[in-house]
């Protein structure tokens, strides 16, 4: 059994594989994208991992299928799942809290005007807005809790929440497994031996995006009419 080292284990996605296998993967999962704290998990970085060792982690917990593929897809599929129900419960957490928010009045931690937005960036980009927001750390766990507050429609976030969670699931867990493969086959490189490397460019990739909306949106934002959002 592996031991707890450091806070800085939290963020390493090979340290869950080790302490907790398939199952506390599908736990992060559904933790990242259905509980108001689990923004600072690993996703996709997880993910990746996660189809590196896709094999391992299904035959050690419902048994191999005896198929690399099929081992993968099961792995994609139960993650593609936990992801799906996560968003569920965040979107639910969300129309549960959101006609209260709407009558509080505006504090230095709170403003109104955001949810006024988020309403007009999700009546625009609804659908664009759930299924991409999958692929974009910190914010994967907060847009179902928006979108219920903005009360979006039930069905439409349904379908777009499992399209979106389909793709984010499938996707990565893919890459890891068959980009393992590829390095293995044709340049003998075990990615294994490279994680640590692998995890920072996929989080510089990935908050590439935060960072550079954050810089540009800036004045935007401090500029926002509430009454006039466009």
């Amino acid at each position: 059994m592996e031991h707890y080292e450091s806070w800085k284990d939290l963020l390493n996605p090979e340290f869950y594989i080790r302490m907790g296998g398939f199952w506390l993967v599908l736990f992060i999962i559904f933790a990242e994208t259905g509980l108001f704290v689990g923004f600072f998990l690993p996703g996709d970085s997880l993910l990746f991992v996660s189809g590196i060792y896709a094999v391992e982690l299904v035959t050690q917990s419902v048994g191999s299928t005896g198929s690399d593929f099929w081992d993968t897809t099961l792995l994609a599929t139960c993650i593609a799942f936990a992801a799906v129900v996560g968003n569920q419960v965040g979107y639910w957490f969300g129309r549960r809290t959101g006609p209260a928010l709407f009558k509080k009045e505006d504090t230095f931690f709170f403003k109104k005007k955001y949810l006024l937005q988020a309403h007009d960036f999700f009546e625009k980009h609804g659908s664009l807005a759930i299924i991409m927001a999958r692929f974009l750390p910190v914010v994967r766990t907060f847009t179902p809790i928006v979108a219920g507050i903005v009360d979006m429609d039930r069905r439409k976030f349904l379908v777009d929440n499992i399209i979106g969670g389909i793709l984010w699931s499938f996707s990565l867990i893919f890459a890891g497994h068959y980009l393992d493969k590829l390095f293995i086959d044709q340049f003998g490189i075990d990615l294994k031996a490279h994680l640590e490397l692998i995890i920072l460019v996929i989080v510089a990739v990935t908050t590439l995006p935060l960072i550079l909306k954050m810089i540009f949106n800036k004045h935007e934002d401090r500029d926002f009419d509430p009454q006039n959002p466009e």
